[in-house]
Order: C-alpha cells, then sequence, then structure tokens
C-alpha cells in the first residue's frame, strides 16, 4: 500500500480538508511551493529534546520517513513505503520491523534496522548521555535484535511491560540515519558498538546524536542530512528559507512538487505571505498581526496541542504553595473566551471551552470526569492569590518565541490579573526564546503548546504531553518530580482497563492541580490556509502541522 492509499483512509477518518480545488487546464502547475509554519527547528533529530520541542515533526515527516506518521487526527498512520511493523504472539510483547527492501537513504546507503538499534539506544534511558525528548516506550524495550545492515528487527519488550502505545516509535522525524552518527564517532557499525556497551564509544556516539544534527541557518553540511523520504534537504539560510527539493532515491511514489520552502518562525512570516511566497499556511491563530490571507482558503480550527504555561520547580516557584498562587490569578476563562477560539465555536469536543486537564484530551471519554480539580482555577482571583503568596511578591518571567502577537496579548492579560495580588509578571518573549532556558532558571515560565512547543505541537496519544510531566524526561523543561505521578503515568503506557484508566486519571488531575507544575489554558487554536488552486492541502493541527503530506501538494495558478 503506497502512501495515496494511506491518505485516503485518512481522510474517510476524519480528516479536515481545506483547499482541494481540482486543477484547471489553463493553468500551470507552480514548481516550487512556499510553506509557512510557525516552527522553529533547531535539530533535524525529531527524537532529541530540542528537536521535538521546535517541531521536527512538522517540517521532516516526508524527508526522514518511519513506520509510522502523525495523520490528520493525531493518530498514528502506516507508512508502507517504509516498512512494516505488526504485533506477534508470545511470553513478551514483540514487534516485528520489515524495512522495505528498496530502502535507500539520498547518499545511497541502504535503510536498515541498524536505525531502529540507534533510536533504541538514544531512547531507552540507558544510557544517561543522550539527550532524548522522551524515553516512552523505548526504556520498555528489553532488546532490539537486529544483523547489522539488515533489513529485519525484532523488538522484544522487557517481560513485565506491555506498551500500548507502540505504533509511536520508530516514526517519521525521528528514526535517524545511524551510518551518518557511526561515521562521526568512528565505528563500523552501531549495532556492535551498543550491543559491546563500550561507554567511550556511546559517549561518542551520543555528541553526535545529541548535536551533531543540529541546525543553523547558512551553515549546515547536507551530507549530514540524508533523507529515507520523497523530499531531501537542499539548503537552509534565512534568506532563502529551509529548501526542500525531490529525493531522486526515494523508492516510493515520487514528490508531485519538485521543490518546497519551509518558512519557520525565524522568517517574517507576513511578509512571505502578502509577497505572495507562500501557498500553504499553518500558524498558530492571532499569532501574527494585521496577517491577510486573501486567496486562501482558510479553517480556524482547534489544534491537538495544549496552551499552556509550564512552570518552573525553582526560583519563586520553588513551593507548589507559590505555583498554585499563581495559577489562582491567572484568568483562564477570560484567556480562553478572549483568545482560544478564534473563528470558531466548537459545541463539544477540542476547542469547546477551557482546558482543564494536561493529560486527557477534550474529546477523551474519561475528560468530563477529571476536570473537577480545575473548577477552583478559572477566573482569576487576586484575592485568593494574595492569600497564598503570604508576604511574598515574587517577579515571574514568561518566555516564549516571539513574534507571536496572541502569546504577547497572553502575557499582557495575566500581567493586568496578577498585579492586584502582588504578582509583577515580565514578558519575557524573544526571537530566539528556547524552553531549556526554564531549566537554566533565565525564565520562571513557557508560554507554548504541548511539550512547551512554540508551534505545531500535540497528538492523540499524548507521549508529549506525559513525557512533559515524567521525572528524568527531556521533554520536561520545568524539572517537575513527583513518583507517583510517573508511576501513575507507567501504569497508564501499559493498562487500557476503563475503569483503571479512569481512577489513574482522576488521581493524576488531582494530583498536578495540587504541585501545579503547569497550567492549562485551552486547545492550541491554528490558521490554516491553502492557495487558490491548492490540490491535495489537508489540514493537520497536530505536532506533524500541515506539511505531513506535502509530497502529494500541487498548486495550480
Amino acid at each position: 500500500m503506497r502512501f495515496t492509499r494511506q491518505l485516503a483512509a485518512a481522510l474517510t477518518a476524519g480528516a479536515l480538508v481545506s483547499g482541494v480545488l481540482a486543477g484547471c487546464s489553463s493553468k500551470n502547475q507552480v514548481p516550487s511551493i512556499g510553506y509557512a509554519v510557525d516552527a522553529a527547528p533547531v535539530s533535524y533529530n525529531g527524537g532529541s529534546a530540542l528537536g521535538a520541542n521546535g517541531g521536527a515533526a512538522a517540517v521532516f515527516s516526508r524527508v526522514l520517513t518511519g513506520f509510522f506518521y502523525t495523520g490528520p487526527d493525531g493518530q498514528p498512520v502506516a507508512d508502507t513505503d517504509f516498512g512494516t511493523a505488526k504485533e506477534v504472539p508470545g511470553e513478551a510483547q514483540t514487534i516485528q520491523y520489515r524495512l522495505n527492501p528498496d530502502g535507500v537513504y539520498s547518499d545511497g546507503v541502504p535503510t536498515s534496522c541498524d536505525d531502529l538499534v540507534l533510536e533504541w539506544a538514544a531512547r531507552s534511558g540507558r544510557y544517561k548521555q543522550f539527550d532524548a525528548a522522551s524515553t516512552a516506550g523505548y526504556s520498555d524495550i528489553e532488546r532490539v535484535d537486529c544483523q547489522p545492515g539488515s533489513k529485519d528487527a525484532t523488538v522484544v519488550f522487557r517481560p513485565d511491560r506491555h506498551f500500548l502505545a507502540w505504533k509511536t516509535l520508530f516514526n517519521a522525524g525521528d528514526l535517524m540515519p545511524a551510518h551518518i552518527a557511526a561515521q562521526a564517532a568512528g565505528i563500523p557499525n552501531v549495532v556492535s558498538a551498543v550491543q559491546s556497551r563500550d561507554q567511550a564509544v556511546l559517549d561518542r556516539l551520543a555528541q553526535f546524536w545529541n548535536t551533531g544534527w543540529n541546525l543553523k541557518p547558512g551553515n549546515i553540511d547536507t551530507k549530514l542530512l540524508p533523507s529515507s523520504g520523497p523530499y531531501r534537504v537542499e539548503s537552509f539560510s534565512d534568506s532563502d528559507g529551509l529548501v526542500l527539493v525531490k529525493n531522486d532515491k526515494w523508492w516510493g511514489d515520487a514528490a508531485k512538487t519538485p521543490r518546497v520552502v519551509v518558512w519557520t518562525r525565524a522568517s517574517d512570516l507576513a511578509k512571505k505571505i502578502s509577497d505572495k511566497a507562500v501557498g500553504v499556511v499553518d500558524v498558530g491563530a492571532g499569532s501574527i498581526k494585521d496577517l491577510s490571507l486573501n486567496g486562501f482558503s482558510v479553517r480556524q480550527v482547534p489544534g491537538r496541542g495544549a496552551e499552556q504555561l509550564v512552570l518552573a520547580t525553582g526560583g519563586p516557584f520553588a513551593s507548589p504553595d507559590v505555583r498554585r498562587a499563581f495559577a489562582a490569578c491567572v484568568p483562564r476563562q477570560a484567556l480562553f473566551d478572549e483568545l482560544g477560539h478564534p473563528g470558531f465555536d466548537a459545541k463539544s469536543g477540542l476547542g469547546s471551552g477551557l482546558l482543564n486537564s494536561r493529560t486527557v484530551q477534550q474529546d477523551s471519554p474519561y475528560y468530563p470526569a477529571v476536570t473537577g480539580p480545575a473548577d477552583k482555577y478559572r477566573s482569576g482571583d487576586a484575592a485568593a492569590a494574595r492569600q497564598g503568596l503570604g508576604n511574598q511578591n515574587p517577579t515571574v518571567r514568561i518566555g516564549y518565541r516571539t513574534p507571536d502577537d496572541r502569546r504577547a496579548q497572553t502575557v499582557a492579560m495575566i500581567a493586568e490579573a496578577c498585579k492586584p495580588a502582588g504578582i509583577t509578571v515580565v514578558d519575557a518573549g524573544a526571537p530566539d526564546f528556547v524552553p531549556t532556558q526554564l531549566s537554566e532558571g533565565k525564565v520562571d515560565a513557557v508560554l507554548g503548546g504541548t511539550a512547551a512547543a512554540p508551534g505545531p505541537s500535540g497528538s492523540l496519544p499524548g507521549i508529549e504531553a506525559v513525557a512533559a510531566l515524567h521525572g528524568g524526561q527531556g521533554l520536561n523543561f520545568g524539572r517537575y518530580g513527583n513518583g507517583r505521578y510517573d508511576a501513575i503515568a507507567d501504569q497508564l503506557a501499559a493498562d487500557e482497563n476503563s475503569t483503571t484508566v479512569l481512577n489513574l486519571d482522576g488521581e493524576a488531575e488531582n494530583l498536578l492541580w495540587n504541585d501545579m507544575p503547569s497550567i492549562p489554558l485551552f486547545a492550541t487554536p491554528r490558521t490554516i490556509a491553502f492557495g487558490e488552486g491548492m490540490e491535495n492541502g489537508i489540514a493537520n493541527p497536530t505536532k506533524a502541522g500541515s506539511g505531513w503530506n506535502m509530497d502529494r501538494w500541487v498548486l495550480q495558478r
């Protein structure tokens, strides 16, 4: 089954479709399409903490493919062009992976199970030198059986673990070329290095995995960025954007448009759009001031990501009392009313009201039963905040990636609401802001989407949302730690009994509203627009962004 057939299946699953127009014989196909997305890609490696946070999935899902990708409803969808994955019977949970025999990177090196071994080693949690976004699922794997260079791998989980969301493993944007890491570490192959557990070798592998795929406009080495998808990276600069071109080594259906230029948050997106350099827009609703989308088919939709404040657990927020006091004055209802549902009025599910859970999504059947603890943190109660602070008058620096007009308004509204409580709120937004500044003590809170992402975020399984609060995870930028929450999260990953899930979700929410490591606001609203004449433009308000199927795009003008 080819990607186009899986795309059709995703459509029938309830995808949001916009700007799908039939081609007209009097028009010509545009050879290059501009894609404006508010990601902030700082790494090619979507499995690293900064890579995942910066939006690698929204930019590179059709450059670095995997066994699954994130579909328009946030669900994992199989990509059998890359390979097949199936669960097989056995005492321990076992998944058999088979890569496509024709699979080859754009540099001519075949894809192999070495890539799975590298991903597992980096994200298993066994080797602390790797800066992984999340170890969810990977830490439950006992071993990956793989002969170096083989197209087959057998993944065996620990006997005492069963990971329900196994389809979130070894996915698009995450699975990195092991041969590049091996070359950088000066070793014949990754498999032997991992099997030998040679710490010196693993240190070299980790050093490259963590930073060797970092992206700096105007200074990238494309030899380190081979592609396993229909597009490959040609160049990256501030002036010309991130240029993706058709990968001639791709073994699946060829990309329909030869070139896609990704314009990220660092670009002047409003100008690119007004200059007609863009055919697809996927940005936070209200984030770009005076945005004009004449000539576009526009949808305003609630995203799968959670707009939220991620709080530090040190500095002025070292005490849960102060975190709760701050939450008490945050005007969550007013923020939702003013900023949370521009251009749409959902009656139920995503975007239908305040977001009152950090890990249970609004369209989950469990959601109504777990939202009670949030009620006292609804309207912005300065008096309650003042009482909770005692004699303290903290200053709270809120960081976020700029420019972002909606988030600037969010900070301003919080500052006004919290001032009577004696809390000084400082707008610490910056063009180069990264959420690691929270753990470094440079800010006290981050305003962003799920896992503090500046752009597209969220998925149906919610792995990133859980990891952002789990001790020891790379996406846990606030360095929150609660052993009971970790135990609940680990049990929920393996237990699908509805009564158990409901009870654990309820316990988790009570615990989190008491500890207050973050303050959920609303489902992040997204503005998704396709230019007139665009075919196969399919909105995807998740971490994958609307570029999830960019190889199917055709623009007629």
